[in-house]
Order: structure tokens, then C-alpha cells, then sequence
């Protein structure tokens, strides 16, 4: 079996808290092997999938490599708690990210139109004009910021609120139970040791009187589609439609904001970057690439063999699981040159921070255009940028980024 030896954790939560030592050990580990069978407590055993080539082609097999029953690595002892109390180890959630197959096609495509470019094209006008509003906020707050709390988590949060239709007062609310959905391990905003569990309960509260209120009045917004939302002339069960909401609302927004943090990071490390960007604006849209590619918002997956099958050469019995590594997918040097340098200008760039397939994110589209339109007004307003303090990353192995990036910078003269 091709274990490797010693421990090199990439895998708990902790590992995330250090990026530097956790991308080298994302090296040292491939290194030894692009898959190999990890056996580390507190989790079940699985195969560790960690070249980008090997990550995509378990990706684009559905049919082999499925997301029921094990998504993501959770500790046996609360794994077998939440079995206990729910009878499926999701709990009391039940997304698209937990469907194979017809199921997840046809409740993906309940909500895939609002996610294409012709849809989100209607939109552009509304997200320049709150990235301008937002870079307003980083004059106005007078050359230094805790830019995370400031910019990066407001900024996608109030724009995926108003494609639902939740009032702007309610984007407190969502942000609190997004944080503490995607931050149960991070003790700064952890709510019980349940895995967000509860959290989930809270939240499924919260959008229950929004969908009561959308089928009795739908409305002209996303919300309203899933509230009505119905498949062969049957509803949505209550438990896919609070999911289906759950989903995006706090996916929606947390990705995008993980993602424009460490962007932000990186440039205020990198003045040449920066400078590059500046000199020639036509790069943001790569400069975009490559900080999705560096900040890898979402840092695994686990997908479960339905037959005997083999990745990269390994063989891999039916109901073994694989953990499909993306921070480790996207400094794999067999697909990037110099993987470990930030580059604003980086082409081609086919990383996997959004994941590949069927189930690659549904949010993509809106997540570029938003991140392009912020970092365009950045870019044409901003003319330095430097750390005033050390970032910290949200202790999680599953979906998270910075949770503080103090800056300091100057504006550009009118």
C-alpha cells in the first residue's frame, strides 16, 4: 500500500493555520506519492488524492466516484454522533454537494440558469457599482484597515443577499451563521463542538419563513425560484429546499470573500505584482485566476469508490474513499511552473479552486465577475499597498481563508 512515512498533516485543521508549512508539506508529500493511503487519527482511513491531473480525472468520472456517503473528513467520533442522531452523516442537511448523478443534474439545473453569463451580465453594472462603493469605504477609512472585516466579507455578502432578495438587514444574520457553519472548528467562531449542526437548525429557521413568504408571494428573485422550485410536478421536500437555500446563501459569499482576502494579501506582498496590474489593467482577469488558484477557498472533498477502479496508476477498491487535496492540486509543479510563485499574469492557469465536473461550483461565473470588478477599482485607485500586521487564516480543513489582514495603503490623488 503506498502509505507515506512518517506524518506530514495536511488534513486537520490545524495544518491551515501555517500556509507556507502547509503548501511544503503538500510537496513533500506528493513527493512521495500523487496518492497515497492515509491512515491518521481522528479520521476514518482514505486515499489522499494530491496532483491536479489525478484530482481532475476523479472529478470528471460520476459514475465511479460518488459524493454519497463520506464528503468530507470529519472525526469518527462525531461522524458516528451525527449518524446516531440523524441517521446520515450530513446531518440534517441535504445539498447539491451531497447528490450524484440525475438527482444532482436536475436540482443543479433548478437554479443553473441564474448562474450563467447572460443572467449575470444583468448584473455587471450593479457589482461596478458597488465595488466603487467599496473602495469609497477604504478612502474613506484613511490609508489603514482590517481589510477582511472591512471589504472582502461585506463586499460578495451584500451582493449574493440581493440576487436572493433577503433584506440588507438580515445580512448580519447570514453572516454570523455562514462564519459559524464554515468556522466550527475555529474556536474565534465555533457556536458548539456539533459541526455546525446546530447551526444548521438556526439557519433552516431563518430561510423557513422566507420560503413561506416566497410561495405565498414569489417574487422576482433567486429565493423565490427555490421556495417554487419543483421536479417531475412534485415540490422540493422541505429538507432540500432550506439545503438548497442554506447553499447559497452562505456559499454564495464566503468563497468569493476567502478569495479576495488572500488576493489582497498577496499583492500587498508582491509591489511588483501590484505594479504590473497597474501598468496593465487587461491582466485582472488572470491576476484573478491565480489568486483563486492561491487561495484555494475550499481545501478538499472526499469522493467514494462505486467499484473497483484505480487513480494514477493505484489501485482502489469499491467503498474506499478519496480525498481529493485541492491546495495540494494547485501547487503540483506537473501542472504549474514555479507553483509556489504568485503571478498576476500566469497563463494558462487550469487550477482547481472550484473544483471540476459535474460538481464544479455553480457560483463560478459570479465570482470572477465580482472579484474583476473589485480589484479593477483596486487597481485604478489605490497606488500602494502593504501588510500593517500578520494575517491570520480561520482554522478549518474544509472551506474558509483570512479571517484578519490588517493593510496599510495610499490612495491615489483625484
Amino acid at each position: 500500500m503506498n502509505k507515506p512515512p512518517g506524518s506530514l498533516d495536511i488534513f486537520s485543521p490545524e495544518s491551515y493555520l501555517d500556509e507556507l508549512e502547509v503548501s511544503l508539506r503538500c510537496k513533500k508529500l506528493r513527493d512521495q506519492g500523487r496518492v497515497l493511503w492515509i491512515d491518521q487519527e481522528p479520521y476514518r482511513p482514505f486515499w489522499a488524492i494530491l496532483g491536479r491531473d489525478e484530482i481532475m480525472a476523479v472529478e470528471r468520472d460520476g459514475k465511479t466516484w460518488l459524493a454519497a456517503p463520506r464528503q468530507t473528513l470529519i472525526p469518527r467520533d462525531i461522524e458516528d454522533a451525527i449518524i446516531a442522531q440523524w441517521g446520515v452523516r450530513t446531518g440534517p442537511v441535504r445539498t447539491l454537494l451531497d447528490m450524484d448523478g440525475a438527482e444532482h443534474r436536475d436540482h443543479r439545473n433548478l437554479t443553473q440558469t441564474w448562474f450563467n453569463s447572460a443572467f449575470l451580465e444583468t448584473l455587471r453594472s450593479r457589482m461596478t457599482d458597488l465595488a466603487r462603493e467599496y473602495v469609497d469605504k477604504l478612502a474613506a477609512l484613511g490609508g489603514e484597515c482590517e481589510f477582511v472585516e472591512e471589504i472582502a466579507v461585506p463586499y460578495p455578502l451584500i451582493m449574493i443577499t440581493s440576487i436572493l432578495g433577503l433584506p440588507d438587514s438580515d445580512a448580519p444574520l447570514v453572516l454570523r451563521l455562514t462564519q459559524e457553519l464554515f468556522g466550527a472548528q475555529d474556536p474565534e467562531r465555533q457556536r458548539s463542538g456539533q459541526y455546525g449542526q446546530d447551526v444548521a437548525m438556526e439557519f433552516f429557521g431563518y430561510l423557513g419563513g422566507l420560503v413561506a413568504q416566497r410561495r405565498q408571494s414569489p417574487q422576482g428573485d433567486l429565493m423565490s425560484v427555490v421556495a417554487n422550485a419543483t421536479l417531475n410536478g412534485a415540490p422540493l421536500s422541505d429538507i432540500d429546499t432550506l439545503s438548497y437555500g442554506m447553499l447559497l446563501a452562505a456559499a454564495g459569499h464566503d468563497t468569493t470573500s476567502s478569495s479576495v482576502g488572500v488576493g489582497m494579501m498577496q499583492l500587498a506582498r508582491m509591489p511588483g505584482e501590484f505594479a504590473k496590474l497597474q501598468a496593465d489593467p487587461t491582466l485582472i482577469p488572470s491576476a484573478v485566476q491565480e489568486m483563486f488558484r492561491w487561495a484555494t477557498p475550499v481545501r478538499h472533498f472526499l469522493r467514494t469508490a462505486a467499484v473497483d477502479t484505480q487513480v494514477g496508476g493505484q489501485a482502489i477498491k469499491a467503498g474506499e474513499s478519496v480525498c481529493l487535496m485541492y491546495l495540494a492540486g494547485n501547487r503540483d509543479e506537473a501542472a504549474f511552473p514555479d507553483p509556489d510563485v504568485f503571478r498576476v499574469d500566469r497563463s494558462p492557469n487550469r487550477h482547481v479552486a472550484f473544483g471540476y465536473g459535474a460538481h464544479h461550483c455553480l457560483g463560478r461565473i459570479l465570482a470572477e465577475m465580482e472579484m474583476e470588478a473589485l480589484f479593477r477599482e483596486i487597481v485604478a485607485r489605490v497606488e500602494s499597498i502593504e501588510l500593517a500586521g500578520a494575517p491570520e487564516w480561520v482554522k478549518t480543513n474544509h472551506t474558509g481563508g483570512l479571517k484578519h489582514l490588517p493593510i496599510r495603503y495610499r490612495m491615489k490623488r483625484a
